[in-house]
């Protein structure tokens, strides 16, 4: 970090959200999972009882809201009783599923101790399509069952539509499909690089022409269904102008806690090198956020360096990502390349571009052990221009 003069601290407001990830394992492979390439085992995961504590001491500290995701959390059999506490505790409850291993009668129990919202991901809208990333048959019928079960049981449900290369063109049966099944919300979320879908980013990465179509539907969308079904989302950082304001800052307004109980402001904070991460069984969720030099360390603004330091939309997009930055980059506090600011930000473009266009290699799909490597041969750093 270059020189600069010293700013003061900003106060630290305590955390809105918590991101429980339950536990790592899946029936799903999808190779764009954002979970880390080295997942964490079921002897690792941290068990029922330091779980709720994690909760408690969530609410305590001021957490308004909790996603219970993972992996797949229906996997977690004590999944039941985490909805109870995170409900009795005060918090608002999302279950973030692929629903795979859900069905109507446990969504129902989960219903019965208080749980709020259920997230639904949608891998496509064919059942080839969800069986090709997935390498589960017959998931696509099941998410539809768990929808519609949702929906008698009175749970309002977000579809999560994972968008990539395969599967773009089909947005507008994606949209259908929420108002057939009677979602309240959907979620086009285009991959997002990290974790698996870092190893797998040139299998996925949609071409310049998919992306304009997909705003065109998107603009069309916004108008005709406006009222009926709300509409978030996500578009790939490498072709944005600006960068996302991920997590809302970094250590501003979201924690995570991973399956073996690490604390961690993102979910792809690991990758950040010269960071150590509290573990819950040793630290207080208060201290941690407060006090741990991970949670500090990209908070604020006094760690910017120019351009993002004199930036008009420095509180706008927190200089973006500090896991981006870290991965294409090899410095985590460098300008995020999908800011149009950045000097490397022509050549994360043209980058995509090349991949999008070229042969799809095959997936290098999500499952305990496999040797998946970053590529930061290929990956980093990019030239700048």
């Amino acid at each position: 970090m270059t020189a600069s003069a010293p700013v003061p601290p900003e106060p630290v407001e305590p955390p809105i959200g918590l991101l429980a990830e339950l536990t790592h394992r899946c029936p799903l492979q999808c190779p764009y999972c954002s979970n880390p390439v080295e997942l964490v085992r079921r002897g690792n995961e941290l068990d029922t009882a330091t779980w709720i504590s994690v909760l408690d001491q969530a609410a305590e500290l001021g957490v308004l809201q909790v996603h219970l995701s993972g992996g797949e959390p229906a996997l977690r059999e004590d999944l039941e009783e985490i909805v109870a506490r995170a409900v009795a505790a005060g918090l608002y409850t999302n279950l973030v599923t692929s629903a795979v291993g859900v069905d109507a009668d446990r969504l129902a129990r989960l219903r019965d101790r208080g749980l709020h919202h259920v997230q639904i991901s949608f891998q496509d809208v064919t059942e080839e399509g969800v069986t090709r990333i997935g390498r589960a048959p017959g998931a696509l019928a099941r998410k539809i069952a768990l929808a519609e079960a949702a929906v008698r049981l009175g749970l309002p449900w977000t579809l999560n539509a994972v968008l990539h290369r395969h599967n773009l063109d089909r947005v507008e049966r994606f949209l259908e499909l929420a108002l057939e099944l009677g979602a309240h919300r959907i979620e086009l979320a285009n991959v997002q690089y990290y974790g698996w879908g870092f190893v797998n980013r040139a299998a996925l990465m949609p071409t310049p022409a998919q992306l304009e179509r997909f705003r065109t539907v998107l603009e069309r969308a916004a108008r005709e269904l406006a009222g009926r079904l709300a509409i978030d989302y996500v578009i790939p950082d490498y072709y944005a102008r600006y960068p996302k304001p991920c997590m809302n800052g970094w250590g501003r307004a979201v924690m995570v806690v991973a399956p073996d109980g690490r604390v961690l402001p993102c979910h792809a904070a690991h990758v950040i090198e010269g960071l150590e991460f509290p573990q819950v069984r040793a630290m207080p969720l208060r201290e941690i956020w407060y006090r741990s030099a991970a949670f500090a360390a990209f908070r604020g603004t006094g760690w910017m360096r120019e351009p993002c330091r004199s930036c008009p939309r420095r509180e706008e997009d927190f200089g973006g990502c500090r896991c981006q930055a870290a991965m294409l980059l090899g410095d985590p506090t460098a300008t995020d390349p999908a800011c149009s600011l950045s000097p490397h930000h022509a050549a994360m473009r043209r980058l995509a571009e090349v991949e999008s266009t070229g042969e799809p290699p095959a997936f290098v799909y999500r499952r305990f052990g496999t040797r998946a490597t970053m590529r930061r041969r290929e990956l980093a750093p990019l030239p700048a221009d």
